[in-house]
């Protein structure tokens, strides 16, 4: 249920690093979710593969199946700093992703992790060819959508906001977009991706992009973005629907205010309905045929 005020929201363009140990990683996260806190966010995401810091600052592997086990083992502890920070800064925080072992198989997961303590396991549903073959992940745990005090949270790892169905099954208020992606033409299209789902689900989209690299590691030997976030563009929001945008690979926080009853306003007197529209769609995409070039179609008149 969206609450009768505004929801300031906060998304991460996040340098990863190969950092010391783990004192320096603890200093380093501490450091940034004060920084959300005193802008007065309530909801901050932070990038995908963000959490590989955990085995960078634990290991030193080379390959990256090695990598990916270095993280699994590393884990439950980034998760509980996350938990702790989140509790301590009295906000929700969506934990950077890192490869996370579970049911007997390594996933890419991110951690929400809730002001009151409570952890919860976000995974990325749909590969990417590249992490089809050259990772040992899999795809995780089916989607979760929390409804909380803020509105109902759901979270597409980067490649997963590419579609639409997995949006639509969710139902979000505010939909988290955690990405890393290692050209301009896939930080442009996950961010094509948020400003679609932000437009069809009449939600707002949370953006967060990995920047920085480490090259010692492939999944991350090169990363750009810029952070957004995106609603609907229609009556009570941006005419282009952008609430906020960075600069394309500058480590920081973009913040900006979902405001109070734009959501609901929207949906109930936008210019238009998708929402409320959706499930027409379906059934006439249901009854769509596809007819060979040259045949005659349906006779649309006496």
């Amino acid at each position: 249920m969206l609450p009768a005020r505004s929801v300031r929201l906060a998304a991460a363009c996040y340098p990863v690093e190969a950092l010391a140990g783990w004192d320096s990683l603890a200093d380093k996260l501490g450091g940034w979710i004060a920084d959300a806190a005193r802008e007065g966010a309530e909801i901050a995401v932070l990038p995908e593969y963000a959490g590989l810091e955990a085995a960078f600052a634990l290991s030193r592997e080379t390959t990256t199946a090695g990598w990916c086990e270095a993280s699994a083992a590393a884990a439950g502890r980034y998760a509980a700093l996350c938990a702790t920070l989140a509790h301590d800064h009295r906000l929700t925080l969506l934990a950077g992703s890192l490869p996370a072992r579970a049911h007997g198989r390594l996933v890419n997961r991110a951690f929400l992790c809730r002001p009151d303590g409570q952890v919860i396991a976000q995974d990325k549903q749909i590969l990417t060819p590249w992490e089809r073959a050259e990772t040992p992940l899999a795809p995780g745990v089916p989607l979760i959508a929390v409804d909380t005090g803020l509105g109902r949270l759901a979270t597409l790892v980067c490649y997963d906001s590419e579609f639409p169905p997995l949006a639509r099954a969710l139902v979000p208020d505010i939909l988290l977009i955690p990405s890393c992606t290692e050209a301009p033409a896939g930080d442009a299209r996950v961010r094509a991706a948020a400003r679609a789902r932000a437009l069809e689900g009449q939600c707002v989209t949370v953006h967060a992009p990995l920047t920085g690299a480490v090259r010692a590691c492939e999944i991350v030997d090169a990363n750009t973005g810029a952070a957004g976030i995106f609603g609907p563009p229609d009556r009570h929001f941006p005419d282009d629907g952008v609430l906020a945008l960075g600069e394309t690979d500058r480590p920081g926080w973009v913040v900006a205010d979902l405001p109070e009853g734009a959501l609901s306003a929207t949906r109930t007197e936008g210019a238009v309905a998708p929402r409320a529209h959706m499930k027409e769609a379906e059934a006439r995409a249901a009854e769509a045929t596809l007819r060979p070039v040259g045949r005659p179609g349906p006779q649309l008149g006496p």
